[in-house]
């Protein structure tokens, strides 16, 4: 169980720190729902260039919930050499 909120830890049980990419450092509180470790989800940042999406992952730490930028799945490069 994630520790109670206090000056040093301003986190409630139903709060989730995000870590890594644009939301870096924000805190919000959870949905109604029962949270799932392992719940991914997306953010996706619209501006005048391409779209930039950052997937993250939820976990349970020591020191509560917490979103951690999921790595990137990429396709492995082509080998070139013949």
């Amino acid at each position: 169980m994630p520790p109670e909120p206090s000056e040093e830890n301003p986190m409630s049980d139903r709060s989730v720190r995000f870590f890594g990419g644009p939301l870096d450092g924000r805190v919000q509180e959870l949905a109604d729902e029962e949270p799932v470790p392992g719940t991914v989800v997306r953010h996706i940042h619209l501006h005048g260039g391409p779209k930039i999406e950052t997937r993250y992952e939820l976990g349970l730490t020591e020191n509560g919930w917490a979103y951690r930028v999921q790595a990137h799945e990429s396709e492995p490069e082509p080998d070139t050499l013949s």
